[in-house]
């Protein structure tokens, strides 16, 4: 199921929105703070993001640029400022589409079933993983739980994503050792240690504990 955010300050806009979202059984939430949207967004941390141009304290084109620091979520801006120059702004700021008020509801699922195709279908499967509340995103490795989230390094994120795909399941530590490094040259099996630990540490940063679990003499397990 694909999760929606909706940051739009008008309320009977955004509830029309979501209750016809939610016949097509997406998970939608609706933004609430609007000088505080990174903290819904990391919250929330949503596959799609419906956006209006014109918000309280900063406009749409501001918080599309801040997103776009941090993350590859498709975005859509949503607003009644329909001449070019906002569209080609909106664009410039990293949106990938751009619908006019008023629009038919219709209409406007068309555009995220199309959005969300061209986003995940041909990438991958999933865009993300996730067990027990961890939330690993595949696109940008960033690890959200209990609305925090921390950018994990390139051997951090491809160690989380094993365990995750293997989740309950013993992963040991040859496979995890070929996984990371490909190679036939001898690499110290602690080193690998090294990494789980770095991981574990990094982990504990947003509140996530003992998620990692070894199994002595044959590798780790979530």
């Amino acid at each position: 199921m694909y999760k929606i955010m909706i940051i739009e300050d008008d309320a009977v806009i955004a509830q029309q929105i979501k209750k016809y979202l939610q016949t097509w059984d997406y998970d939608v939430e609706c933004a609430c703070c609007f000088n505080h949207i990174m903290d819904d967004f990391s919250q929330m941390n949503p596959d799609l993001i419906l956006l209006d141009l014109t918000l309280p304290y900063k406009n749409g084109f501001y918080w599309c640029n801040k997103i776009r620091k941090i993350s590859k979520i498709p975005i859509m801006f949503i607003s009644s400022a329909t001449d070019n120059m906002n569209i080609v702004m909106a664009m410039n700021a990293g949106a990938d589409d751009f619908i006019s008020k008023p629009f038919d509801l219709n209409v406007l699922l068309a555009k995220i079933q199309a959005l969300l195709r061209r986003s995940y279908d041909f990438t991958s499967q999933m865009n993300y993983l996730e067990y027990k509340g961890v939330r690993l995103n595949l696109g940008n490795s960033v690890v959200s739980y209990e609305g925090k989230s921390v950018e994990l390094t390139k051997n951090e994120s491809k160690i989380l994503k094993i365990l995750l795909e293997y989740k309950d399941e013993i992963v040991e530590r040859d496979t995890l050792m070929e996984y990371l490094w490909q190679t036939d040259c001898y690499v110290d099996d602690n080193t690998l240690s090294v990494n789980v630990n770095r991981l574990r540490k990094t982990l504990e940063k947003i509140g996530i504990h003992d998620l990692i679990k070894t199994k002595k003499g044959i590798g780790y397990i979530l």
